[in-house]
């Protein structure tokens, strides 16, 4: 873990963080402003950055990699909600908002290099920047739409209709994504999803 300016690829990080879906309308000075709050952190696949239920919660701006939300119930049974890749933002910023638990976690599917920062400080920082506080909470209404179409999705398509629904909308993550974890976000086996895949002849 380092902060942007101590690093030794923070020209890159930097680049990286201009393009991130939230941050690139971003004036330089808000930039300079925002970046002392930022930590760097190189994930391990499978490295948890937030887990369900804590209270410490944490903004995370995705350098490199793939993370995916996953909610687990009391028996630990995991469902993904969705996939988060470099360029894209992770963050429980509703739970925060209303004071509860973060109710899933974000763990890291392949390696992954993150920016993150208290969430608390993001809050603060936005607050002093309405237009990108807008584009912020824009983006937080858009996930959540995207995981409640993908739930509805899970019920109501067959596993044609899920592997082809996912395929028309993020057709760059096939290949990106461990097979095990995209057939338990589609809800299909590992061997259905192979046999869509061959049928598809992706």
């Amino acid at each position: 873990m380092s902060s942007i300016d101590s690093h030794p690829e923070k020209n890159v990080i930097r680049v990286q963080l201009a393009h991130n879906a939230v941050l690139k309308g971003m004036t330089a000075s808000q930039m300079v402003e925002l970046e002392p709050h930022l930590e760097v952190i190189d994930c391990p696949k499978g490295d948890a950055l937030l887990s369900q239920g804590v209270h410490e919660m944490e903004q995370y701006f995705i350098l490199e990699g793939i993370l995916k939300r996953v909610v687990a119930n009391t028996e630990g049974k995991e469902m993904i909600l969705r996939f988060a890749e470099e360029g894209e933002i992770e963050t429980s910023y509703a739970a925060w908002r209303l004071g509860t638990p973060a109710p899933y976690s974000v763990v890291s599917v392949t390696k992954a290099r993150v920016a993150k920062m208290p969430l608390r400080d993001w809050v603060a920082f936005i607050e002093r920047h309405t237009g990108l506080k807008q584009t912020f909470e824009y983006s937080v209404m858009q996930h959540m739409s995207e995981i409640m179409a993908h739930t509805i999705t899970l019920h109501l398509l067959d596993a044609p209709g899920r592997f082809h629904r996912f395929m028309r909308k993020h057709p760059e993550l096939f290949d990106r994504i461990p097979k095990k974890e995209l057939a338990s976000y589609l809800n299909l086996s590992a061997e259905t999803l192979s046999r869509l895949k061959q049928r598809g002849k992706i």
